[in-house]
């Protein structure tokens, strides 16, 4: 069975001789993520922000926020997140909806800031794009009626 990283390289393989163009604005799209992250940086640190106000527990939100501010500080995002995963299994284990919605939210923000950081062994690429949907699923559970509420992005 190939490992994950073997199995990526291959999807990359066969991806860029099926289709090169696609290959090509793949790699420049993670490229510029990697290069300028600063607004999806600033998306994340507006949400931390509005749910530190609004979560009981704030303190990985803390911790996340300090993390953001600080490029240098990005790959401490793996620790971070492993961090994080132990709450969520505790909140799966007690079915408390809210806390699993900000577990989540954070679980994707670490795991962002630490493929940034252009550590080896990132996460899945994705990560940066459930922000934004987990955000706004956890500022439903908090009662928030708008998603401009959530953020600034969902002006209408």
């Amino acid at each position: 069975m190939l490992n994950d990283r073997r199995l990526r390289r291959t999807e990359k393989i066969c991806l860029a001789a099926y289709d090169p163009i696609a290959a090509i604005i793949k790699l420049a799209k993670m490229l510029i993520m990697r290069s300028q992250p600063t607004n999806i940086i600033a998306a994340m640190l507006e949400m931390l922000a509005v749910f530190k106000g609004a979560c009981e527990d704030v303190e990985t939100l803390d911790r996340l926020m300090t993390m953001a501010c600080d490029r240098e500080k990005w790959a401490g995002g793996h620790s971070l997140f492993s961090d994080i995963r132990q709450k969520t299994k505790r909140a799966e284990e007690q079915g408390d909806p809210l806390e699993i919605a900000q577990y989540a939210f954070e679980e994707v923000c670490a795991k962002t800031l630490y493929n940034l950081s252009g550590s080896n062994a990132p996460f899945d690429p994705d990560s940066p794009f459930w922000i934004l949907p987990l955000g706004l699923a956890l500022g439903r559970e908090l009662g928030f009626g708008e998603p401009s509420q959530v953020s600034s992005l969902l002006k209408m």
